[in-house]
């Protein structure tokens, strides 16, 4: 397959002009369990002040596309609020910036049935830019940095009709995505939507290509293409199921493979968090002493909306009550008071409270750790209060009764599950240190 090399790899004002760049950000995220029980995914919380969507909205900044269309669906208050507060700047003469794009119901009366029916209700919202010439299609729920300028020259200069970012996956791990073969011009020569059974790379059985949920189609191809589809009987509303499989032998569709070489960072960093333990994983990977996702790489910023809030705060140095943090990224209006934190992330305004010990784990927003509290490979939800006492990650069929436990044993804790657990217990008298020390 060809190299990233072979192409420009400095993009031309007028391709970046020509592209419009479309992020779907209407699923339900159900494998997030209850952290999207109320609110979209890619609105949810990630790296401590960012939510999920910044990642794509910073990387088409980054890569200088100025026209984003944020297509809006499930749960969508708190995803809209985000954007208006913190990337609604725009040039609207030039129909530039980051626009909302709610659910049409453009066709009959139904809500978005898929990835490609998304885009086939607001073709005529995209034909109305004369310019554009291309789409760049992007999900609201992957964790990376990516230069989309190169794959825009890589598609425009191999003449492709459709381009499909994809990356190599550990095979046992290939079956969650779209697995495709590719030949040495480039060229998707199959692809199959989450084959049980995933194909293996030509040269490494231990690794699969797999699609990383970024297209760029030229804007004729793709109306055409959704507009014979949407008659099709066995039509499933989706770009892995049914569109890129079925332009296979008819256009020029290419395969650009996503690597370290020339990337933001240096590196291939790519990650579906769309469910818990992916999710626990990929904000592990940021309090590594080398992070692989590195967001304090100036030349690429990761931006977002935040509230101005104050450092953070460490308090009390007594030999049994001394707050302090270790191996752990914690973010501003946080208060850690004569409790420890140990290689865990911290968000913004969390508090953790005398004599408790957070390690391994991920407290969100304005949660709150109570005094005398344990924590082991926990994610706590957003305005979280964990009363005083609480142990969670010590005994997992405990948890199991009470928490959402995830296959790899990650813990996930919500507001709503402690109403109903303080109903039938009192935290204190099932922790006797707690008792001991309260």
């Amino acid at each position: 397959m060809p190299k990233e090399n072979q192409y420009s790899h400095i993009s031309s004002n007028a391709r970046l002009r020509n592209t419009t760049a479309m992020i779907l950000a209407g699923g339900k995220g159900t494998r997030l369990k209850e952290l999207t029980s109320k609110i979209a995914k890619p609105a949810v919380s990630f790296g401590g002040k960012f939510r999920i969507i910044d990642f794509a909205l910073s990387n088409c900044i980054n890569s200088g596309i100025r026209r984003v269309g944020v297509l809006t669906q499930y749960m969508a208050q708190d995803l809209i609020s985000h954007i208006q507060s913190g990337w609604q700047s725009s040039y609207s003469a030039l129909g530039e910036g980051v626009h909302i794009v709610p659910a049409q119901q453009r066709i009959d009366e139904n809500w978005y049935r898929g990835t490609a029916d998304a885009l086939y209700q607001n073709l005529d919202l995209i034909k109305r830019h004369d310019q554009t010439e291309r789409i760049l299609i992007l999900g609201g729920d992957h964790i990376y940095k990516m230069d989309y300028s190169r794959m825009i020259n890589f598609h425009v200069e191999s003449g492709a009709d459709v381009t499909v970012a994809c990356i190599q996956m550990p095979i046992e791990q290939a079956s969650e995505f779209g697995v495709m073969g590719v030949n040495d011009q480039g060229d998707i020569i199959n692809f199959v939507e989450k084959p049980t059974k995933p194909a293996p790379m030509p040269n490494d059985d231990s690794k699969a290509l797999i699609s990383m949920g970024i297209y760029i189609f030229n804007v004729d191809v793709l109306d055409s293409e959704l507009r014979q589809a949407i008659d099709k009987p066995d039509y499933k509303h989706d770009f892995g199921h049914n569109i890129i499989p079925n332009l296979i032998g008819r256009k020029n569709v290419k395969g650009y493979v996503f690597t370290e070489r020339g990337h933001p960072g240096g590196n291939g960093y790519w990650r579906d968090v769309g469910h818990i333990d992916e999710y626990y994983a990929a904000t592990m990977d940021i309090l590594a002493p080398t992070p692989e996702l590195d967001l304090y790489d100036k030349s690429w910023p990761i931006m977002t909306n935040q509230v101005q809030r104050p450092g953070v705060k460490f308090l009390f140095n007594d030999p049994n009550r001394r707050g302090f943090a270790v191996d752990s990224v914690l973010c501003a209006g946080a208060i850690i008071s004569g409790g420890q934190v140990i290689h865990s992330l911290i968000s913004s305004d969390v508090r953790v409270e005398d004599f408790s010990e957070v390690k391994d784990s991920i407290i969100l927003p304005s949660a709150v750790i109570g005094k005398n509290c344990k924590l082991n490979k926990v994610i706590v939800g957003e305005n979280c209060h964990i009363p005083d006492g609480t142990i969670i990650g010590y005994d997992l069929e405990q948890d199991k009764l009470r928490y959402t436990v995830s296959e790899q044993n990650v813990i996930l804790v919500t507001q709503d599950m402690f109403d109903v657990v303080n109903q039938h217990v009192t935290p204190l008298e099932n922790n006797p240190r707690a008792a001991e020390t309260a």
